[in-house]
């Protein structure tokens, strides 16, 4: 039986700089430059900037993408914590136990990045791309691609995205693009799997154009390759991945209800026994005794809030360290979420159902939906028409508003429509916004 090692999950070569790697330690590990090197990058700054749920902060401070990533990284380094603890106990007589250290640096420089590829406007944004393609202006571009091509536009995801982000050697950088470990790469990649895989859930990890790219990522660490076709690539999830996502569904998750909480969209009726939901009865008197102290209801959903967080932590750790040999074999199924106790299992179920019943059809979220699928579906066609015919004049003009890293003359169609969506899902929703009102003419700025 196949089974993927930690001696070789966990490397610190750097992608594109193999040939100068050096494995000499410093006061620093290489996976904690990966960390630091993301929060001095521009691609992270520019996530405070990005909805995650909720319109842009007003009176009232909701998530972004930046503050969720960090949320992010800070429980998937406590999971981690606890998983790496209780394997170094069980492999104490490897010779590689050491590595283990590491996997709270490297699941917290994948948390980081995990959202890196996402364009403006939420998730909407990504729908939006699909759509632009698949049934919008964009549809009559399928007869210049091929099927393959064709499925990344129609399927655009922001976790391929982000690994392409990370490793694609944009004009004017350096090889292997951002220069990450190998093993903070393969940990961000939930769907590993080309976009001819993705299915009705249109998801994947890599896009055609990063194909080769991730084959040797996967292959310097042994992941096991589950399909042998090269018209379908498929490898099992580097086991980091589990921990990266946990974290994220975590937060995204109670997070999202806690800021529905502060916006009035759920009252303190709604959320206060939700929260409990997720315990039992003796640690919910304790939890309520605490609680008689505090009158102010956002402070209470905050205590409840981390007490949540602790304990989906403790109990995905405990669900990684029983499952690590399916897990290690590419054989578990499902997320760690869907194999914790029941209680918390159902408390997460429950958080689930309200936010599809009550957060996610709310009329501010359903507006930026509206808004950001006008926003870039005009923005994708005007950019897509100007690196379809650059000797225009109107074109020339709007070319020169691209930044120079991005190929816009690239020799092929696919190349140049990469170009354009590397463009817009590296937007601000205020740039996006902002650049849509000055092309409909809606901001030109005229001083008398």
């Amino acid at each position: 039986m196949e089974r993927m090692t930690w001696d070789c999950l966990i490397n610190d070569k750097r992608f594109g700089l193999e040939h100068i790697h050096d494995p000499k330690k410093g006061s620093r590990s290489d996976f904690q430059r990966d960390f630091d090197r993301l929060v001095f990058s521009s691609p992270f700054r520019r996530l405070q900037n990005k909805t995650q749920v909720f319109p842009l902060p007003g009176s009232i401070f909701v998530h972004n993408r930046l503050t969720h990533s960090m949320e992010v990284a800070c429980v998937g380094r406590s999971m981690a914590g606890e998983i790496a603890s209780a394997l170094r106990h069980r492999h104490a007589s490897e010779h590689w136990v050491e590595k283990l250290d590491s996997i709270g640096e490297i699941v917290a420089a994948a948390c980081l990045a995990h959202d890196l590829g996402n364009p403006p406007f939420g998730h909407s944004g990504e729908k939006a791309i699909s759509t632009y393609f698949s049934e919008g202006a964009g549809r009559p571009l399928q007869k210049e691609l091929n099927e393959r091509q064709w499925a990344d536009l129609t399927h655009f995801e922001g976790n391929a995205n982000a690994f392409r982000l990370l490793t694609h050697r944009f004009n004017g950088r350096r090889p292997g693009g951002f220069a990450m470990t190998y093993s903070t790469l393969a940990s961000i990649v939930k769907y590993p799997f080309d976009s001819s895989s993705a299915g009705s859930h249109g998801k994947f990890g890599f896009f055609t154009s990063e194909q080769d790219d991730f084959i040797k990522v996967a292959e310097e660490l042994g992941m096991i390759r589950i399909s042998n076709d090269d018209a379908h690539i498929r490898y099992a999830r580097h086991p980091l991945v589990y921990i990266v996502e946990a974290a994220d569904d975590i937060c995204y998750e109670v997070m999202d209800i806690e800021d529905a909480h502060k916006l009035k969209i759920l009252s303190t009726e709604e959320v206060l026994p939700l929260f409990l939901g997720f315990f039992d009865e003796a640690r919910r008197s304790h939890i309520e005794r605490i609680m008689e102290g505090v009158e102010d209801p956002n402070e209470k959903m905050a205590y409840l809030r981390s007490c949540i967080i602790g304990v989906l932590v403790n109990r995905c750790a405990q669900t990684f360290v029983e499952h690590e040999d399916e897990i290690m074999k590419g054989q578990f199924k499902g997320s760690l979420l869907d194999h914790i106790s029941p209680l918390e299992r159902k408390g997460y179920r429950d958080c689930e159902a309200l936010s599809w019943k009550k957060i996610y059809c709310a009329g501010d979220v359903v507006d930026i939906e509206l808004a950001g699928t006008r926003i870039i579906s005009f923005l994708i066609n005007e950019l897509v028409k100007a690196v379809r015919n650059p000797e225009l004049n109107y074109s020339r003009l709007l070319l020169a508003k691209v930044p120079q890293q991005y190929e816009t003359n690239a020799p092929g169609l696919y190349g140049k429509l990469q170009a354009v969506l590397d463009h817009i899902s590296g937007m601000t929703d205020i740039y996006a916004l902002d650049l849509y009102r000055k092309l409909k003419g809606m901001s030109l700025k005229i001083n008398n």
